[in-house]
């Protein structure tokens, strides 16, 4: 078991530091296109251009995987770019209903192409039997890390 353990000691730096440059590429990206923005605010605005007139405030905070404060914070400095508008649902009050305006659109549409080739670039030299194995073994350990929150 000791050796075992050996091997997976850095699994944490590690995951970390993939996440940071996958997160650096995308800012490095936002900057060449002189476009401010930050990852938060990229992944709920595609959130919102996927889900269309679906998009609620609380469907984001699900999907999203960050706490309801912090996804709130996140669409309020949306709304300050005009890059989204929130309104409610007809006949609903209670759900806010979010929207990309002109300008988000068009962010949409400029980024979009961007983000799709540093996707592409993340599995250029994997085959895909080899990400579809990655996509497991990261939900494995998502998964486990999770049961042993909820004890």
């Amino acid at each position: 078991m000791l050796n075992q353990i050996d091997k997976i000691q850095g699994i944490g730096l590690h995951l970390d530091l993939v996440l940071r440059k996958i997160q650096e590429a995308y800012l490095r990206k936002f900057e060449e296109l002189d476009i401010e923005m930050t990852i938060e605010q990229w992944v709920i605005l595609h959130r919102i251009s996927q889900l269309g007139d679906a998009a609620s405030q609380a469907e984001i905070v699900k999907s999203n995987f960050r706490n309801r404060a912090t996804t709130s914070r996140v669409i309020g400095g949306l709304e300050r770019k005009s890059w989204i508008k929130k309104t409610r649902f007809e006949g609903d009050m209670k759900r806010f209903k979010l929207e990309l305006t002109s300008r988000g659109k068009a962010l949409i549409t400029l980024i979009s192409p961007h983000a799709d080739q540093l996707r592409a670039q993340a599995i250029k030299d994997l085959d895909i039997m080899e990400f579809e194995t990655f996509l497991r073994v990261l939900d494995q350990i998502g998964e486990n890390y999770e049961s042993s929150v909820k004890r």
